[in-house]
């Protein structure tokens, strides 16, 4: 009896290529649909919401609202996109290579997007103005958190990116290191300064998960495709 014919084998590389991006999409978006449906009908994880926002606002400092301030300040629409942008640049000239910079531009374009989208979609009010740091300097809706999906996004891409050439354990533990402590970062100066509740930041995270999944998704294969196709010119 004979094996698999080229065009099944082909679809079958194509699949397990694709899989480990397809789990993280899967998982990012149960994990959203979750924070969601708990915030639309105000149970589960939504009771840790104001808990939170009143402890974090009892307990500021001019020190913590000095540093998370800047922090947010840096993640914010302003400052990283032209720290992306430089960034995205210097790599595809100094690389010369546009692949890489280009997937992570676009990444980081479309979790501003979704961002976006979702906020006009879901229209959760933010926190009370008495909460926030600087009452009314935020226009858009809550829910997810802005500077959260796009700064996890940016750190889950690149370090994938950078880490799928060169795989050793040092560079996987960096790469999910740093994406922690960032994002944590980020996510904490939201919450600190009251322009966010807690699920605002979880769902912004989950989302990064699912932006990068379809990122792991389309390099495999592309990966894939270079692999059985003829080699690239220098």
């Amino acid at each position: 009896m004979s094996g698999p014919g080229p065009r099944a084998t082909r679809a079958r590389d194509r699949w397990r290529a694709a899989l480990p991006g397809l789990l993280l999409v899967v998982l990012g978006l149960v994990a959203f649909a979750i924070l969601l449906d708990s915030v639309q009908e105000q149970d589960d994880l939504h009771a840790i919401d104001e808990p939170v926002l009143n402890w974090l606002a009892a307990n500021r400092s001019a020190a913590g609202t000095t540093a998370l301030y800047l922090v947010t300040l840096v993640s914010g629409p302003v400052i990283l996109p032209i720290l992306v942008g430089s960034g995205v640049l210097a790599w595809g000239v100094t690389r010369h290579r546009w692949w890489r910079p280009l997937f992570l531009l676009g990444a980081t374009c479309a979790a501003s997007l979704i961002s976006l989208a979702v906020k006009r979609r879901v229209a959760r009010p933010r926190p009370p103005v008495e909460y926030q740091y600087v009452p009314g300097a935020e226009t858009t809706f809550s829910f997810p958190s802005g500077h959260t999906i796009v700064t996890a996004t940016l750190c889950l891409v690149a370090g994938y990116l950078l880490w799928s050439r060169h795989r050793t354990k040092r560079r996987l533990a960096g790469w999910l290191a740093g994406s922690v402590v960032v994002t944590a970062a980020v996510g904490l100066s939201r919450l600190y300064l009251g322009y966010h509740f807690v699920t605002d930041v979880l769902a912004a995270v989950a989302l990064a998960v699912a932006v990068l999944g379809v990122v792991v998704a389309a390099d495999r294969l592309r990966t894939l495709r270079r692999r059985a196709g003829p080699p690239e010119r220098p």
